[in-house]
């Protein structure tokens, strides 16, 4: 099995390590893992592609390679550059520092790769570590994740729903904020909402009395309601998320039609 992985903390992160060891695992022997990551964090651009400036490309390694862009712009460089135009069998975003459950699934670099791979039909994961106070302080606050990643990926593969000619499914993973061995099991449940979270920017005046603005988020601790994402993570579980990109509000279409036809 060949597998391409990336992520959005960049090259050098941490949880970029953990999920190379869990992509080695899962091809098998005689299978190849090819790394493609961003030269630099680019956490909360989404499936942001750098269309009107180029990248550069990097090899840092056998298989390992950073590209000055987004996390789909690595994508598109890995199968298109770096793969010559075959495309892997499986693509791997993550792991990420932080939960991209809830709204922070619609800014994440991480999840923008994954919805990149599936627009190009290959099966796609994104797998992100949930921080909090169960887990920040271990040696290895990915500690939930490196024990359980083989096998929610595996399962996955084997048996998940990979469906749809146009906008593929691809899949959401969030690790509990607790130690491994804490990890209660797997839930499978939709994208949450955090009712009272939101991103908001804050001011600063610099030594040059220009002023600039700071993106702030919000608390991550507060639960989403039953059968979501950051409800299942508190709880001590794994959250699998299927999703998919067409954005279109289904539930509207038919009153619409009743409206303007």
């Amino acid at each position: 099995m060949r597998i391409l992985i990336t992520n959005d903390d960049g090259i050098n992160a941490p949880g970029l390590d953990i999920l190379h060891d869990i992509a080695t695992e899962v091809a098998g022997k005689g299978g190849e893992v090819w790394t493609v990551a961003p030269a630099f964090e680019q956490s909360g651009v989404g499936h942001c592609i750098s269309y009107t400036h180029p990248t550069m490309l990097a090899k840092l390694d056998d298989k390992r390679f950073a590209a000055e862009g987004s996390p789909a712009d690595c994508v598109l460089a890995g199968i298109y550059e770096v793969l010559g135009g075959t495309k892997p069998d499986l693509i791997l975003s993550g792991i990420n520092r932080g939960n991209n459950a809830a709204d922070n699934t619609l800014y994440s670099g991480t999840i923008g790769a994954a919805i990149e791979g599936a627009l190009q039909h290959v099966p796609s994961i994104a797998l992100s570590q949930f921080y909090g106070p169960g887990n920040v302080e271990l040696d290895n606050p990915f500690e939930a994740a490196a024990a359980h990643g083989v096998a929610c990926v595996r399962t996955l593969l084997e048996k998940g729903h990979w469906g749809g000619e146009a906008y593929q499914t691809f899949y959401n993973v969030n690790f509990p904020p607790v130690p491994a061995d804490q990890v209660k099991g797997t839930k499978v449940v939709a994208q949450g909402w955090r009712s009272e979270t939101s991103f908001s920017v804050e001011s600063q005046i610099a030594p040059n009395s220009r002023t600039f603005l700071w993106v702030k988020g919000g608390p991550q601790h507060l639960p989403t309601a039953p059968g979501t994402d950051v409800h299942a993570n508190i709880a001590g579980y794994t959250s699998v998320t299927p999703m998919r990109a067409d954005l279109t509000d289904q539930a509207a279409l038919d009153a619409l039609r009743d409206i303007f036809e």
